[in-house]
């Protein structure tokens, strides 16, 4: 039979029996967080004792008094979450507007965390689409649409980039146009684009990873699960805008026909350009996609990918990089994440970045052959700005360092983690 730990929250210092600073005591009935500092600082001891009770084989809790607040119960409910087996919470209380956003906020994150931890037999381009639809359909079953556009078909509408990465695996590229409007009107206009890299395993191509920095690549499609699952949290607390959804799917894997270096792709915008690296595959697929949210005359262009180690380098593993020409509305973008307690740091971006990978043979290549003091994260956001209308106004660029963890930490189980998720759903329905 299975026991249910109750927990509770307290603004008393632990008995020093605990030990210095204990946040996680026990009362002989159930377990008693001990919070200190501002909201920020309890939060963050709130999802650290989640954990810790997760990593001890508890999986089935009760939060209970009057204590919890919507922020902290979801704080728990993040570090209670587990890559493998199930958990089971409870939420305090018996107020039903707060159980149904907590509800809605568990869903959409509990499907991008499925989809991103899913292992790459089962979570493949096609595989990832219907997902996708499926996901969307749940919260919206009135107010979708979509077409798919796979193998051939994409070389045939122009779409080089995706085809190219994709045409080495038996299991083909393929791209998700997905329309969601609220309004019943054919004609409403688009109020945003969302595009994501769905690169659904990543070997590197003939620029092959190690085993050690491929073993984890199931996680490279993090940027199509965030975007769908934040424009269905969106949608499940009220979003009534027409939104559009591109997914760019592949897997980059290695065979007779796979694309090399020294490939030169001619985009359908007519830019050229230099394959110099089969592993900075994420922002090939984009550009097509930044190409199709630009024809959907959208004035608000959100990118999301696992785009490059340079941002994992620069900002870590608790904070996403988000790049963009329009310095206000990153501003802007920050500050909604700061409403849902997610972390994110904007990173330089200049005009001239988008000329930072020269080649002789090509408008640009897409990446450079430099060994250091190369601007990587910059570099690749500046690639991406040769596919994006409007010079730039509207578009912000998402490079997910946050989505993943490769091994638990105090705060995160291994795999992923949802950051990203709440920021785009705030600034779909604030903007």
């Amino acid at each position: 039979m299975s026991t249910t730990l109750t927990i509770a929250l307290s603004h008393q210092a632990a008995d020093p029996k605990w030990g210095n600073n204990a946040i996680l005591t026990s009362d002989g009935q159930g377990m008693q967080i001990h919070l200190t500092g501002e909201q920020a600082q309890q939060l963050e001891i709130i999802q650290r004792a989640a954990r810790r009770l997760q990593t001890q084989g508890i999986n089935n809790v009760a939060l209970t008094g009057d204590d919890w607040s919507q922020d902290m119960q979801w704080a728990f409910a993040k570090g209670f979450s587990i890559a493998r087996g199930e958990a089971t919470l409870t939420w305090a209380g018996d107020d039903s507007n707060t159980h149904a956003n907590l509800n809605a906020l568990r869903a959409s994150r509990d499907w991008a965390v499925a989809m991103i931890n899913g292992a790459p037999q089962d979570i493949y381009p096609e595989s990832l689409i219907n997902h996708a639809i499926a996901e969307i359909s749940r919260v919206a079953p009135e107010h979708v649409s979509y077409e798919v556009i796979k193998g051939d078909e994409l070389l045939e509408q122009g779409w080089i980039g995706v085809h190219s990465v994709g045409r080495a695996s038996s299991r083909v590229p393929a791209m998700l146009v997905l329309d969601y409007n609220p309004t019943g009107d054919t004609n409403a206009p688009v109020a945003a684009a969302l595009v994501g890299k769905g690169i659904t395993f990543d070997s590197g191509g003939y620029s092959i990873k190690s085993g050690a920095g491929m073993a984890a690549m199931k996680c490279d499609m993090g940027g199509s699960a965030t975007v769908t699952a934040a424009l269905s949290l969106a949608i499940s607390q009220g979003l009534n805008k027409r939104v559009k959804l591109i997914l760019c799917c592949a897997e980059n894997l290695i065979n007779g026909s796979a694309y090399k270096l020294g490939d030169i792709l001619t985009y359908k915008n007519g830019l050229t350009v230099e394959i110099l690296n089969t592993d900075a595959e994420g922002r090939l697929v984009l550009a097509d996609g930044l190409m199709v949210a630009g024809e959907t005359g959208a004035p608000l262009i959100i990118d999301a990918a696992t785009l490059t180690g340079a941002a994992l380098t620069a900002v870590g593993t608790q904070y996403n990089a988000v790049f963009g020409f329009d310095n206000e509305l990153a501003q802007r973008a920050i500050g909604y994440g700061h409403t849902v307690n997610e972390l994110n740091w904007q990173l330089p971006l200049n005009e001239f970045h988008k000329w930072e990978c020269p080649s002789p043979y090509a408008d640009t290549a897409n990446t450079t052959m430099a060994k250091s003091g190369v601007p990587g994260a910059s570099n690749a956001a500046g690639f991406l700005a040769h596919f994006v209308p409007n010079d730039g106004k509207g578009w912000l660029h998402f490079d997910i360092a946050a989505c993943f963890q490769t091994s638990g930490t105090a705060k995160w189980s291994a795999g992923a983690t949802g950051v990203g998720i709440e920021t785009i759903a705030q600034i779909l329905l604030q903007e």
